[in-house]
C-alpha cells in the first residue's frame, strides 16, 4: 500500500508563486519504483493531466497551459515529490492531485490540496 499526502496549497494572488509537496509512505515497496504525477481538477471541469516523473528522473512534456511555470522534481531520499508553480494564473485555481503508479497506471492517489489564485 502507498499512502500520499499533499501540502502547500493554499491563496496566492495571481503572479505569485507556490511548491506543493507530495510525501509518500510504502509498504513493500520503495518510493523510487513508482512513477509520481501532478493531476488537478477545477470546479466544474474533468481532471486533468499535469505533469509526472518516473523512477529515472524522466519527466513528461509539459501541456501548454503550464509549461515554462510548472516544474516538477524528486528526492528519493526524504520520498517526496514536488511542483514548483510560478506566475500562477486564475485559470491555475483547482484541486491538485499527486498519484502514484507503475506499469502505465496510477492507482495510488492523495486527498488533494486546494490551490486558488486571485486576479
Amino acid at each position: 500500500q502507498v499512502q500520499l499526502v499533499e501540502s502547500g496549497g493554499g491563496f496566492v494572488q495571481a503572479g505569485g508563486s507556490l511548491r506543493l509537496s507530495c510525501t509518500a509512505s510504502a509498504s513493500g515497496r520503495s518510493f523510487s519504483s513508482y512513477t509520481m504525477g501532478w493531476f488537478r481538477q477545477a470546479p466544474g471541469k474533468e481532471r486533468e493531466f499535469v505533469v509526472s516523473i518516473d523512477l529515472s528522473g524522466s519527466i513528461t512534456e509539459y501541456p501548454d497551459s503550464v509549461k515554462g511555470r510548472f516544474t516538477i522534481s524528486r528526492d528519493p531520499i526524504k520520498n517526496t515529490v514536488y511542483l514548483q508553480m510560478n506566475s500562477l494564473k486564475p485559470d491555475d485555481t483547482a484541486v491538485y492531485f499527486c498519484a502514484a503508479g507503475s506499469f502505465g497506471t496510477f492507482r495510488y492517489w492523495g486527498q488533494g490540496t486546494q490551490v486558488t489564485v486571485s486576479s
